[in-house]
């Protein structure tokens, strides 16, 4: 997707018309849509069809996008107000969205997630739906012991909730399913949602999920995104095979997701884990009881950067950084600003490093791909003077898949270093 695209502001020709609504792409704009790839932005629209007498029309309804020639592209869901204009869903012009549409993509998603995972029992976590690499853009569903927690990111799938809430109660019989909206949606989307129980019962606060021989406690009502990070299950485990006898810094540490496998798993010598969030170390700490590593780990409240910062002044030295931050890059505008902002992360965290030690470096940003992140830990080489070797290049588990015609859609990097 071009720039222009993505910042093309919303002034869109909507024109009376019989029949079903159409969105028209501009001349020699349709490839990208033809090739499937599930997001229409604005710059990318000519006029759309209203399909009655109006001059505007609802969020949430189904269009039908067609070519500057009139050729079918795909069934789509419009919202005038978001930058994505249209999210496309079937490229199969008899194949309609209905209700039957929204449980077959339901049972595909969750057909995918019964090879690999035991969805009956009370301690499995996983992925269950994923938006684009699912055919259902703006649609998340995770699984947590039984129970759903469910994110809209578009206001126009969220119109057929009722639809999706029944297929998903068919497909898995979860205890409950709870809705957690994520933040900026009503400035993004217009999409105004309360976080709260969509039916069963409340899950509990907390509840437990088991992985790789750990056991977390998930606030999955008001913990960050939907409760844990379960997309980085496989990497906790890679980089815990580093830590024997380690000293561990954990940045950005959550509910001590790496710290707690590397003294458990790994067998690490200490864990200092840092985050911003009391709640997020409230439940930090007792996941350490948990596991009994306690006495191996310290939480430390603080913003990252600054703690980094201290942490040298003092001459303390880690043998194991690990640097998982939030996303930071949300559109195309800010991706320079995100990749200096790694950077500047990664020579801070750098600064702690004993010599030989372990980096973990990590992007949960889309719009950065993981070229561009291996460049910026280039620049971060030649400014620090440290030579830095990729040991391991890793991404996504199983559960969230990449969609090839949709590369936003592999958004985390992760690279396990040895630095000199």
């Amino acid at each position: 997707m071009s720039e222009q695209e993505e910042f093309g502001h919303n002034s869109i020709r909507v024109v009376p018309s019989s029949g079903i609504p159409e969105v028209v792409i501009r001349n020699r704009r349709a490839q990208p849509f033809f090739g499937r790839h599930p997001w229409v932005f604005a710059g990318a629209v000519d006029q759309v069809r209203s399909g009655s007498d109006a001059t505007s029309i609802e969020p949430g309804t189904t269009v039908r996008v067609v070519s500057s020639e009139g050729k079918f592209i795909a069934w789509g869901l419009i919202n005038p107000n978001s930058r994505i204009v249209v999210r496309l869903y079937s490229w199969n012009s008899e194949e309609t969205l209905s209700p039957e549409f929204w449980r077959k993509r339901i049972h595909t998603a969750v057909q995918a997630r019964k090879a690999i995972f035991d969805l009956k029992a009370d301690s499995t976590g996983c992925r269950l739906v994923f938006s684009e690499s699912d055919v259902l853009s703006g649609l998340t569903v995770d699984f947590y012991g039984r129970y759903l927690l469910v994110q809209f990111t578009s206001l126009a799938l969220y119109k057929y909730r009722d639809a999706l809430i029944d297929a998903l109660n068919q497909e898995v019989q979860p205890k409950g399913i709870w809705l957690r909206t994520e933040k900026g949606m009503r400035e993004a989307e217009g999409l105004e949602a309360v976080d709260g129980l969509l039916s069963g019962e409340e899950p509990p606060r907390p509840l437990f999920i088991d992985e790789h021989g750990v056991t977390y406690g998930v606030d999955v009502q008001q913990g960050q995104k939907t409760g844990c990070y379960l997309d980085q299950r496989d990497n906790r485990l890679a980089v815990s095979r580093y830590v024997r006898g380690a000293k561990v810094l954990d940045a950005f540490c959550f509910s001590g997701g790496f710290g707690i496998t590397a003294a458990k798993v790994g067998k690490a010598a200490s864990v200092l884990g840092i985050d911003s969030s009391e709640s997020a170390l409230t439940l930090a700490r007792a996941n350490a009881e948990l596991n009994s590593v306690a006495e191996k780990c310290q939480w430390r409240r603080d913003d990252v950067r600054p703690a980094l910062e201290q942490l040298a002044a003092e001459g303390k030295r880690f043998d194991v950084v690990i640097l998982d931050p939030p996303r930071m890059a949300r559109t195309r505008g800010g991706l320079d600003r995100a990749i200096n902002g790694y950077a500047r992360l990664n020579m801070a965290g750098l600064q702690v490093l004993e010599p030989g030690g372990i980096l973990v470096t990590c992007s949960c940003s889309g719009l950065v791909s993981r070229q561009e992140f291996f460049d910026m830990l280039a620049e971060v080489a030649r400014q620090s003077g440290r030579n830095i070797q990729v040991l391991e290049s890793l991404g996504q588990p199983a559960d969230h898949p990449v969609s090839v015609t949709c590369p936003e859609s592999e958004y985390l990097k992760v690279f396990i270093c040895r630095v000199s």
